[in-house]
């Protein structure tokens, strides 16, 4: 059993009677009331979310978390396959599981899988993915203006903002928490 104030984002906990994983967590303490814990939990067996207020003295049952790091390898129709490079094995994990991060997987990315009761939770990515260029509208000559910026097209689809500079097929870095532009790989 833990504190509702220890809680944190990626921690496991049993509420209701199911285990849950905890999205976002804020500590609020409005005026000259009591404090108080708001978090967004989402339940591992059906996939829902929820958003809970916890008093900040109350207790929470934690649950045990396995962390598996596997490679993405590909997508198809049935949803997206991981191989665990120690074993060679393949996991596949379907789309609703990955929420954003779907956007960041190219082939060969290690990420790491949280498992809860021996079932796939979510999914964490490196703080940032290199990634191709596939589609970016050429900077216009003379637009030079402090940090000017275009839409780019990357491998996965996802459209981000980029310097007039980045031209097509360039690698770049990109942030996976913001999915904002950090410069060239």
């Amino acid at each position: 059993m833990a504190l509702a104030n220890d809680l944190r984002k990626g921690m496991a906990i049993r509420y209701n009677g199911n285990p849950a994983i905890v999205l976002e967590v804020q500590h609020r303490t409005p005026g000259n009331l009591r404090a108080f814990v708001q978090a967004i939990i989402r339940y591992i067996n059906t996939g829902k979310s929820a958003d809970v207020r916890f008093g900040s003295t109350d207790k929470v049952e934690l649950v045990d978390v396995q962390r598996q790091e596997l490679e993405f390898s590909y997508k198809d129709h049935t949803g997206f396959h991981f191989m665990d490079p120690e074993s060679y094995e393949t996991i596949s994990l379907n789309e609703d599981l990955l929420a954003d991060a779907k956007d960041y997987l190219v082939e060969n990315l290690k990420v790491q899988v949280l498992s809860i009761e021996g079932k796939p939770a979510q999914v964490e990515l490196p703080s940032s993915v290199s990634m191709k260029v596939t589609e970016s509208a050429e900077g216009v000559r003379g637009d030079s203006a402090n940090n000017v910026q275009k839409p780019a097209t990357l491998e996965t689809g996802k459209v981000i903002q980029v310097p007039l500079f980045i031209k097509e097929g360039e690698l770049i870095k990109v942030d996976t928490r913001t999915g904002a532009y950090m410069g060239r790989a």
